[in-house]
């Protein structure tokens, strides 16, 4: 039995999934625009144990990842969550289909950046994913015009909902997704891990 986050029947509540690996201000500022532009009432940060598109070997332990997200994410309306480790889930088209009787009890959308939607097509059983909850793709720098020309885009053209009624999309029968300009952030996990790499090294060669 899982247990999700507690919520109100009808309440407007975004996923935010992701590895977290490290997360930093720029899933923050993700996380607090969708929250917004949204209307939403919660946003829940799903923290994967693992993707599986990306080498395991350059995984932060999965506490730490929840720990550290905990921290970046203090705010009223965000709640980080191990629903993942509890259902034993590894992809997005899994853990939609796990929570499908939390879905029905809601009004969800799924919160992913334009970088993730122009590779959405590369996902484990990705159509699924649209065809479960409404999508919510945040600009990426360098992203829009790959996301807005990519294959989940034009498979789903006819479901696009404009910009300026984004806050339909929540609750929207799917499949629906909505493309959210907003003000663009340069971190990424990639290049915090690299850093950090090279201060190990560097710590490394002094000693």
């Amino acid at each position: 039995m899982i247990l999700p986050p507690p919520f109100g029947a009808g309440q407007r509540i975004g996923l935010f999934g992701g590895s977290f690996n490290p997360a930093h201000s720029g899933h923050r500022a993700v996380a607090l625009y969708a929250l917004k532009r949204l209307a939403l009432d919660w946003v829940w940060w799903l923290v994967s144990p693992q993707n599986p598109l990306k080498d395991a070997g350059d995984y932060r332990d999965y506490d730490e990842r929840l720990k550290i997200t905990r921290l970046v994410a203090r705010h009223p309306r965000f709640v980080v969550t191990d629903l993942e480790e509890q259902l034993g889930t590894r992809t997005t088209a899994a853990t939609l289909a796990a929570l499908t009787p939390v879905l029905r009890r809601g009004r969800f959308v799924w919160i992913m950046g334009a970088d993730s939607f122009a590779n959405l097509h590369h996902w484990n059983d990705w159509t699924d994913i649209p065809e479960a909850i409404p999508l919510a793709i945040l600009a990426r720098p360098g992203f829009a015009m790959r996301a807005l020309e990519s294959p989940a885009a034009l498979r789903y053209e006819s479901r696009r909902i404009a910009t300026e009624e984004a806050r339909e999309l929540p609750g929207a029968p799917p499949p629906a997704w909505c493309f959210i300009p907003m003000p663009l952030r340069s971190e990424s996990s990639t290049a915090i891990r690299e850093r950090a790499k090279k201060r190990k090294q560097i710590v490394m060669t002094a000693s």
